[in-house]
């Protein structure tokens, strides 16, 4: 039933995975929806995050495959690499999937407006153009957006907003962080050709993820080059008369050349200027909408979801917490959604994945009562590339219910091989669940049936 109090029964601020899933369900139980997004339809992961960061990883992933090629029997002569070819490539499929997300808004009858909206009070949002909206129920949902050092000459770093969009291919890459983020745009730009070096404050990379995964991770892509500055962090970026930067890091006594610097340290909520204030909306320490497991803040008409409550800053859970708003509040259905056991990938080169516990996780839980199995292995199209490099394969389990806690995978196609797994975990099976499965052969995936 809509309510003629109000211009629209729900106004979306974002049309992102969230915001957009959350619009499409609710007009599908009838609500007269409209949605404001300031740049396009899509969000951060089809715009500017995971969809053209793939498509990215893909391409220079040809690198190898190409020098792979002779040994499987192939020539290939005159192997070039153009970045704008690539570049231009990504641009058009993110513009393909632009069109896609506002045409589902359109299918659906989702009024959409191309401006930003602030809120003005619990039921009111106003436009850049200076329309005043009513709404009975007001859903935030605009993301995250990278975190910028306060340092001399951050004017001329990159984030990965920017990445996509660079002139021509850098010839070295200086990158400050060592998150996920960092480290599948290392990945890229070392398969490209780029000199990388990977800046970091602390001596650990992908914080959170099992410590023989990272430890896999770190020396693989050293010995492909890739280099590491631990414990260290930016001072300031100097822009050179030829273009290059020189970056000077505290406590280094020599600056590091590059063509390209890309911050990748984190993402912050994007509240900044909402307007959030005008209708006493709690804020969190990192600046996130702080909301209960229905997501809604501290003003009952106006919830919130996705990356800008900082909960989880993963693309299928904005979409679940969008389409659980829906459900609730629309629907009729009290929907939630579940925060475990939640896969993840990290896409360098090579990729990682993981769900559940880790090692250390799980002892800390569970102190001695942990069993841990492992395969060490060389996957089979490493054997023609010559190249030494081995996956790794752990699965962290319960020793007094013999529960699989945890699926933790490095090597190639991992991600693809972990969402099975994720299955398996989340419906609580056990090892011997694990070792009754007949392997799949010849394949990786077969060694998570074969560890004894």
């Amino acid at each position: 039933m809509t309510d003629p109090a109000y211009d629209y029964d729900l106004f979306v601020i974002g049309a992102g995975s969230g915001g957009v899933r959350a619009s499409r369900i609710a007009a599908g139980y009838g609500a007269r929806v409209a949605v404001a997004e300031e740049y396009r339809v899509g969000g951060t992961c089809v715009i500017r995050g995971c969809v053209p960061k793939k498509l990215l990883v893909y391409g220079s992933h040809f690198a190898e495959e190409l020098q792979d090629a002779a040994n499987y029997g192939w020539t290939v002569e005159k192997m070039t690499f153009d970045w704008p070819t690539l570049r231009d490539a990504v641009a058009k499929d993110v513009d393909r999937l632009n069109a896609a997300y506002t045409n589902t808004l359109n299918s659906n009858k989702v009024e959409h407006f191309l401006e930003r909206a602030t809120i003005t009070g619990p039921n009111s949002v106003k436009l850049a153009s200076g329309r005043e909206i009513t709404a009975k129920y007001i859903l935030v949902a605009v993301g995250a957006w990278p975190v910028m050092p306060e340092i001399e000459g951050v004017e001329h770093c990159i984030t990965s907003n920017e990445v996509f969009h660079l002139e021509s291919l850098p010839r070295r890459v200086v990158i400050a962080g060592a998150g996920y983020i960092a480290l599948e745009f290392a990945g890229i730009f070392n398969a490209l050709g780029s000199h990388v070096t990977v800046v970091n404050r602390s001596e650990t990379i992908l914080r959170g993820y099992d410590a023989a995964l990272r430890d896999r991770l770190l020396q693989i892509t050293m010995a492909r080059g890739i280099e590491y500055k631990f414990n260290c962090g930016f001072e300031r970026v100097e822009k050179q008369e030829d273009g290059s930067l020189l970056v000077f890091m505290k406590g280094q006594p020599d600056p590091l050349h590059a063509d390209a610097v890309l911050v990748a340290t984190g993402r912050r909520p994007k509240t900044d200027g909402l307007g959030l204030e005008n209708a006493g909306i709690a804020l969190g320490t990192h600046g996130e909408i702080v909301v209960d497991d229905g997501a809604q803040t501290s003003c009952p008409s106006i919830f919130a979801v996705g990356d800008v409550t900082n909960r989880v800053q993963l693309t299928p859970i904005a979409i679940r917490e969008g389409h659980a708003f829906a459900d609730r509040v629309f629907g009729g259905k009290d929907t939630r959604v579940s925060y475990d056991c939640i896969p993840s990938a990290v896409f360098s080169q090579p990729p990682l994945a993981s769900v559940g516990l880790n090692e250390a996780q799980a002892r800390e839980k569970l102190g001695s009562n942990v069993k841990i199995f492992t395969s060490d292995f060389r996957p089979m199209k490493n054997i023609f590339g010559h190249r030494p490099e081995r996956g790794l394969y752990k699965l962290v389990v319960d020793a007094q219910t013999d529960k699989v806690l945890g699926v933790h995978l490095i090597g190639p196609d991992a991600p693809e091989v972990l969402q099975a797994a994720a299955i398996a975990v989340k419906a609580g099976l056990t090892k011997a669940d694990f070792d009754a499965t007949v392997a799949l052969h010849p394949s990786m995936a077969e060694e998570l049936v074969l560890m004894r």
